[in-house]
C-alpha cells in the first residue's frame, strides 16, 4: 500500500504532486485567483487517481485485442488513446503517464480560466495554451554520451499548433521497451496519445544484432503487462548501417501514425544518429 499523496510548492510557482509511482510537476499562468483555484482543484483530484487505477489494474494490463473494460476517467483516457493502435500489441498501460497528465490538465483548466499551463508526469507532458500564448519545452533525449540524457534543444509551441501533449519513450527510459531507441519524442493532440505513440514507435526502432540483449519482461518484473515478450536490457555499440536500419523502421511507423492523424511529429534517436519526421520546424532543429 502507498503512503498518502504529497503536495509541495516549488520555486517558480510550480506544484509537485507525488503518490506511489505518480510523480508530477505542474505550473499554471493567469490571474492569481485563477491559479489558486486551479491548484486547489488539482490537489483534490490528484489524491483519487492512483486508487482508481489500482482498482482497474487487471483490465488495464490486458492487450487491447482483449477489449479492456474500464470505468474511471484516467483509465478511459488510456483505453481511448490505445484504441487506434489495437492492431499492434499494446495495453492501456502504454498511455498511463500521459493520461494522468491529461486528467490533471483538464482539472486545472475546468476549475479556472488560465492563460497557459503544463503538467509534466515523468516526462510525459500535457500543454494548455490560449490564443497568443507560447511555451518553450526543453528536450533532453540524447543518450549517446552517457546514461544521463543531454539537452538536444527546445521546442517552441503556440496555440495555433494544436499540440497538447509531448511524450518520450525508449530503451533507456523508465519503462520496458521492445525496441532499441535511445529515445523517441512525439508531439500529439494530447499527452495520452503522445505517450502510446512514443512507446510504439520506440518499439519499432529495432534490429537483430548480437549487441542487443533481451529478457522476458516477466523475468524482470512478474507484474509486467508485457508478459513473456522480450524487452531490451542492453544495447552495445552498433555498426552505423544497423543504427540507420533501426531508425528507418521506427521512422516508417511514425510516418504511418502521422498520416493517420494520430501524431503531429516525432524525433527518433539512437547512438548519435537521429531521424526527424519533419513537419514541426523547432523539432527539426533538434540534434543528437
Amino acid at each position: 500500500m502507498w503512503d498518502a499523496p504529497t503536495v509541495q510548492r516549488l520555486d517558480g510557482d510550480r506544484l509537485h504532486l507525488q503518490h506511489g509511482p505518480i510523480d508530477v510537476v505542474l505550473r499554471a499562468w493567469g490571474a492569481a485567483s485563477a491559479v489558486r483555484e486551479a491548484y486547489e482543484a488539482v490537489v483534490t483530484r490528484f489524491g483519487a487517481i492512483l486508487p482508481e487505477l489500482a482498482a482497474e489494474l487487471t483490465e488495464l494490463r490486458k492487450p487491447m485485442a482483449e477489449r479492456p473494460d474500464v470505468d474511471s476517467p484516467v483509465a478511459r483516457r488510456m483505453v481511448a488513446a490505445c484504441r487506434p493502435h489495437a492492431g499492434l500489441f499494446v495495453t492501456p498501460m502504454a498511455a498511463v503517464a500521459g493520461a494522468v497528465a491529461d486528467e490533471l490538465m483538464e482539472t486545472l483548466v475546468t476549475a479556472a480560466p488560465l492563460d497557459r499551463a503544463f503538467v509534466n508526469d515523468g516526462g510525459d507532458i500535457a500543454i494548455h495554451l490560449t490564443e497568443g500564448e507560447t511555451m518553450d519545452v526543453a528536450v533532453a533525449a540524447d543518450f549517446s554520451r552517457g546514461a544521463v540524457p543531454a539537452l538536444n534543444g527546445r521546442i517552441t509551441l503556440s496555440e495555433r499548433d494544436g499540440i497538447g501533449g509531448i511524450a518520450t519513450s525508449g530503451a533507456q527510459g523508465r519503462s520496458f521497451s521492445l525496441g532499441i531507441a535511445d529515445s523517441v519524442t512525439v508531439l500529439a493532440r494530447d499527452a495520452a496519445s503522445a505517450d502510446v505513440a512514443a512507446t510504439l514507435i520506440a518499439n519499432a526502432v529495432d534490429v537483430d544484432d548480437p549487441a542487443v540483449s533481451r529478457s522476458p519482461a516477466c523475468a524482470l518484473d512478474p507484474d509486467s503487462d508485457l508478459g513473456t515478450l522480450l524487452v531490451t536490457t542492453a544495447v552495445r555499440p552498433l555498426a552505423r548501417p544497423k543504427i540507420l536500419a533501426a531508425l528507418e523502421a521506427g521512422h516508417a511507423r511514425a510516418d504511418q501514425f502521422r498520416r493517420r492523424g494520430l501524431i503531429f511529429d516525432a524525433a527518433l534517436m539512437l547512438q548519435g544518429e537521429a531521424r526527424i519526421l519533419g513537419p514541426t520546424r523547432s523539432l527539426r532543429e533538434l540534434k543528437p
